[in-house]
């Protein structure tokens, strides 16, 4: 019989793409054709049986369900859609097995356009949007959550199936196009408990001892249902989840990541579960609640999984100041368990494999395995007392210390310089001006125009690994880049685009790309972090103060602007962005690091534009994404983060044409954000949602240029003339003609060159064809 209470250790989830991207490669290979379901699903087994051993061997037991079972082929809240047999009706048709399906979900097909992608709270993880109306089917399907399990108990270890929460799966969801009026997908929450239900009595019958159930919900300000209403629909689905009987169900894990869940602890801690977990990085206790004793009481046969160690960043964590927060929830008299923030896959695996990293940085970092290690430090020293884990507190002392004492940390006229910024450098002439003086750009209607990126080809990423090993020199790697720049360009004039890039061939990465030619950064050699699907990033490590040493894009962008007459557009990232997509410092205000990063680009912007560079993008796709869940520190945030965006931008003389980019986020919330940040041109990402996003910026009257995209990048799918098409004109009935413009959703950095071309062909007919009908109808 498993145990009755958890280890006072555990993890709340583990890097699932593996430690060099084997998942990546092995379901690629899958969806090419190159290898069958059979193979993708053992190379998965593999992983799935290496994560177990290796959390094992870093300390977590391997009985009492402390393991826990998250690994996902795609994603994680795909993952409930498949469990609960939520497949949308226009899926209907596809015929073949549950991977054929879910992967049509993620991606679509020929005929099926995919689910709509958005980000997963406050973090860079895009998740697969449920579509849910009255009629969609729901049929518990436990098959892969069983699976997995019985490959645990071959390897005699005892996991625990981790699945997203009943009621964030219906706040996460949207009501489909089928849905009736008013119908909301939390209208069926009593369904789907009810189907919770049945997966849970699988998989005690299966032998789970234990099952973790996430409910982030709780901590968001953000979504369509009041934070109080939330809580009130938690103790209902849990009311009913929690009253099977013991021997029907697992013991559950109930957590509330990525935020504070103090004002709700108390509620929690009442419900009929047997463990409630809470972030305590983002989060903290409630003070009244524990000094009167009432979250005792609260917690009384309940465990309390104290979320101490940061799931979120990579510093190496303060070890007694999380052992003093744990001591006093012990002391209160309650069960308490060690536990990270949040799941680790917004972490890379192990810091131990970046052997090129410098020294004395490593010293300061912790990826995945060493806050595994941490953790269970922390438990040994719950177990055995402080004086056991004595040596492993004061090493992390002498760390910190050393960290906050490093050159570089710290430049005095880095900081002279964000000190003397004043309301002027954040303000650009009058809207009215601007668009008069940009007039002579020679733009027309319903520009078109892409995003930034153009495929990164094999020969690109051959050539990059070339250099960097040192086989080809400086000039001949050069020579390559400058071919593939005339390459696109002249691409880009045969297919009819009205503003041009450079393609951005000699980037890795938006962001890494910065990192490295920017002072106060590092790069990971190893350190991949997944964004969607098979899609990763390599987050840098903002570790110190950032200033630029010399022009980072300028000879590229004046090099592609010499090979035609149409503008090309300088890309910039911008600094919200660079901030959100690395690893940043946690010593001090996220503003003041976001005003050093701005003034690096306000450097080079003017470069840019003293090159002879007529528009320049800084995209801030991450925008939405730092947005606090909390509602009290929202209005903070979009204050300094815009002000940034601002800082970065407002050098700019009149006639220079900003241009930024926003992707994959709900806008509706932050337009008055959006409008603040006064880019001439803002694209956004529109197309699967079907230019949802135009609704709410007709409403606020948005003046300025606007793109919402027309042609999902995110998919293989090539969106016809027709269906490009209606997207511009759903666009043109709510924006008017003269400030739209028609590219896709974001960059082409992942898409191959045939798809790509087809694509944006049908985008500049299509964008031609309404052109022309407008301007008919005009006369």
């Amino acid at each position: 019989m498993p145990a009755s209470s958890l280890p006072t250790a555990t993890i709340l989830g583990y890097p699932r793409i593996g430690r060099r991207r084997e998942l990546k490669r092995a379901v690629e290979s899958y969806w090419r054709g190159n290898s069958d379901e059979a193979q993708l699903r053992e190379t998965a087994k593999e992983l799935r049986a290496a994560t177990r051993a290796r959390l094992v061997e870093l300390g977590l037991p391997a009985a009492g369900g402390a393991v826990p079972e998250s690994f996902s082929f795609y994603d994680q809240v795909l993952d409930a859609t498949l469990a609960l047999g939520a497949i949308p009706h226009r899926f209907a048709d596809i015929a073949g097995t549950d991977l054929v399906k879910y992967f049509a979900l993620a991606r679509g097909d020929r005929d099926h356009q995919p689910l709509e992608m958005t980000k997963w709270f406050d973090t860079n993880y895009h998740y697969s949007v449920p579509e849910i109306d009255e009629r969609t089917p729901l049929a518990a399907n436990p098959a892969a959550l069983v699976e997995s399990l019985g490959e645990a108990a071959e390897q005699g270890i005892e996991t625990r199936p981790v699945l997203v929460g009943p009621v964030t799966y219906l706040l996460l969801a949207k009501a489909s196009d089928e849905a009736g009026e008013g119908f909301r997908p939390i209208d069926r929450l009593d369904e789907v408990v009810a189907v919770y239900g049945e997966l849970l009595r699988a998989l005690a019958a299966a032998g789970a001892g234990w099952v973790q159930l996430d409910e982030p919900a709780l901590v968001s300000d953000s979504l369509s249902v009041p934070r109080e209403e939330i809580l009130a629909l938690v103790e209902r689905a849990y009311a009913e989840l929690g009253g099977i009987a013991a021997g029907e169900r697992p013991r559950i894990l109930l957590t509330a990541p990525y935020g504070d869940s103090s004002r709700a602890l108390v509620r929690l801690g009442a419900l009929p579960v047997e463990a409630v977990q809470a972030d305590l990085v983002r989060g903290s206790l409630p003070e009244d609640a524990l000094a009167s004793g009432e979250l005792a009481r609260a917690f009384e046969g309940t465990q309390l999984v104290a979320g101490v160690v940061d799931g979120r960043n990579i510093w190496r964590t303060d070890l007694r100041a999380a052992f003093a927060v744990a001591e006093r929830i012990t002391e209160a008299g309650i069960a308490t368990v060690i536990g990270t923030s949040n799941n680790l896959q917004h972490v890379p695996h192990d810091v131990a494999d970046e052997e090129k990293l410098d020294a004395r940085l490593k010293s300061w970092l912790a990826f995945a395995d060493q806050k595994v290690e941490q953790a269970v430090v922390l438990a040994r020293g719950l177990d055995e007392g402080a004086a056991a884990i004595e040596a492993e507190l004061a090493a992390t002392e002498a760390a910190l210390a050393d960290r906050a004492a490093a050159p570089g940390v710290r430049i005095d006229a880095v900081r002279d310089r964000a000190g003397a910024v004043t309301d002027a450098d954040r303000s650009r002439a009058e809207e009215g001006d601007r668009r008069d003086a940009q007039r002579d750009l020679g733009i027309p209607q319903l520009a078109t125009t892409t995003i930034g990126s153009f495929p990164q080809t094999p020969e690109i990423r051959k050539a990059r690994a070339a250099f960097v090993r040192g086989e080809i020199d400086a000039t001949d790697y050069d020579g390559f880049l400058r071919e593939e720049i005339a390459r696109v360009i002249r691409l880009q004039e045969e297919i009819g685009l009205d503003v041009l890039v450079h393609g951005e061939a000699e980037r890795n990465d938006m962001v890494q790309y910065f990192a490295e030619l920017l002072d106060g950064f590092a790069v990971t050699e190893h350190g991949w972090v997944q964004s969607y699907g098979t899609r990763a990033t390599r987050p840098s490590i903002l570790w110190g103060d950032v200033s630029r040493p010399a022009p980072m894009t300028v000879a590229w962008s004046s090099y592609a602007q010499s090979l035609t007459d149409r503008p090309v557009k300088g890309m910039l990232t911008g600094p919200v962005t660079i901030l959100a997509w690395s690893f940043v410092r946690d010593d001090q205000p996220l503003a003041d690091t976001a005003s050093q990063v701005a003034l690096a680009l306000r450097d080079e912007i003017d470069d840019l534009v003293e090159a002879g560079i007529k528009i320049v993008q800084v995209d801030e796709p991450a925008l939405r994404e730092l947005l606090p869940l909390d509602r009290e520190r929202q209005a903070g945030y979009l204050d300094w983060s815009v002000g940034a965006f601002r800082l970065a931008t407002s050098g700019a003389a009149p006639e220079v044409q900003i241009h930024t980019h926003l992707c994959y986020s709900e806008f509706g919330e932050i337009i008055d954000a959006v409008d603040g940040l006064d880019a001439d041109v803002t694209s956004i990402e529109a197309a699967r949602s079907r230019m949802d996003v135009v609704e709410p910026l007709g409403e606020h009257g948005y003046s300025r240029g606007i793109g919402p995209g027309v042609y999902d990048i995110h998919s293989p799918r090539v969106p016809s003339v027709d269906e490009q098409t209606e997207l511009i004109r759903i666009a043109s009935a709510r924006i008017p003609g003269e400030q739209l413009w028609v590219n896709p959703d974001c960059g082409l950095k992942t898409r191959g060159y045939e798809e790509t071309v087809a694509s944006l062909k049908n985008l500049v007919t299509a964008a031609r064809a309404v052109r022309g009908a407008d301007a008919e109808a005009r006369v």
